[in-house]
């Protein structure tokens, strides 16, 4: 079976010479941030998901409980125990750190959750932060969950949080590979790594073909694009979040080779998952910026329609200027010789007007309509009004 990166060497756990129930410490400032309180609830899952004492690549046993792990380990050496949680609450992970040599710090982050990507050692312990992500074809979304792992010399934790995928997958890859799982937690931690990395694929599938379907519709006009462009942008963000910081962790756990000891094939592994890490980022990167522009050329769009409903509406206008105009002309050509009419064609004698007793008066007066009306249409044909 083919083994994607291998990770570097871990430190191991420092014992806390203090330790206090869960009752007796008081809320840190990480928990208080907390959005899920100060009491959490324990999972429907239970906290144990599955727990197992490994010799030489093969499982030995599936011990009750972690306490009864630790017991074991301590009995015997070369052995290893993994142990799987899903959102345990705040008075199991301290009791696993008090077994275990677990630092608080990495306690009360692993109870908080909602951390970063990233990688701190403690002593011989390692603790590794990994955002898992998932594409939901159905809502076309992706959703996020967190794994945090605690990799001894001699064991493994791993807690899942939220969309976080089961991690039955790695477990089973691992003992189907009994050479791989006998070179210890390192194994495990860069398996787990593997699985997170692999599991990006189908999300860089998913977002690809939303970015597809929205410049199809940026190009298709569709006006509701803007708001999928929007939210698509945050998805990318928040996925950029989670697969960037990865490239820091690799670059540390390759940065340790020499000091820690990192065997030469388990390198190999390493530097593969880092090369997939990478080509995610780049891809993540480039989904960024092809939103960014496909939103500047939306909007370029948008803009343009805008101009051409203006413009015929402009067009519209003129040409309904136009009409007036011409109605206007002939309405004051009309108006001439009614006014002409109306003057000559009042029911009394006057003595100023001649014209009214002239033999040639009524034919003057038409001749006066008609010069007028003619004198009117020049004029408006001449500033093409007609």
């Amino acid at each position: 079976m083919m083994m994607s990166d291998w990770r570097s060497r871990v430190l191991r756990p420092v014992r806390r010479t203090e330790s206090a129930t869960a009752k007796e410490r008081e809320p840190s400032p990480e928990q208080s941030m907390d959005p899920r309180g100060h009491h959490p609830v324990r999972s429907a899952d239970g906290q144990v998901v599955d727990a197992a004492l490994y010799r030489h690549g093969k499982r030995l046993d599936s011990p009750s409980s972690p306490t009864e792990v630790r017991a074991r380990l301590s009995e015997q050496s070369g052995g290893m125990g993994w142990i799987g949680l899903y959102q345990p609450d705040e008075a199991h992970l301290a009791a696993l750190g008090e077994e275990f040599g677990l630092h608080e710090l990495a306690i009360e982050d692993a109870i908080v959750a909602h951390q970063r990507p990233k990688l701190e050692r403690y002593g011989d312990t390692l603790f590794v932060v990994l955002r898992a992500a998932r594409y939901d074809d159905d809502a076309e979304q992706v959703e996020f969950g967190e794994i945090h792992l605690f990799v001894g010399p001699d064991f493994v934790l791993t807690v899942r949080h939220g969309n976080a995928p089961p991690l039955h997958p790695v477990r089973e890859r691992m003992e189907a590979d009994p050479e791989l799982l006998a070179r210890g937690s390192e194994a495990v931690l860069y398996a787990v790594l593997d699985h997170v990395v692999d599991g990006y694929a189908p999300v860089i599938a998913g977002l690809q073909n939303d970015i597809d379907e929205i410049e199809t519709q940026v190009f298709g006009g569709d006006p509701g694009v803007s708001r999928r462009i929007y939210e698509l942008s945050r998805e990318v963000i928040e996925f950029q979040r989670a697969a960037r910081p990865l490239l820091v962790i690799l670059d540390s756990l390759t940065a340790g080779f020499d000091k820690y000891g990192t065997e030469e094939e388990l390198q190999r592994y390493l530097r593969d998952v880092a090369d997939h890490a990478t080509t995610v980022a780049e891809r993540v990167d480039g989904f960024r910026q092809m939103l960014a522009d496909i939103l500047t050329v939306n909007a370029t769009l948008v803009s343009q329609a805008q101009n051409e409903e203006i413009k015929h509406m402009t067009e519209a206008s003129l040409a309904q200027n136009e009409e007036i105009k011409k109605i206007s002309s002939w309405a004051a050509i009309l108006f001439a010789p009614t006014l002409i009419g109306t003057v000559y064609g009042m029911n009394f004698e006057a003595p100023g007007m001649p014209e009214l007793r002239w033999p040639y008066g009524y034919p003057f007066a038409l001749g006066l309509m008609a010069l007028t009306c003619l004198g009117l249409y020049l004029i408006f044909k001449r500033r093409d009004w007609l």
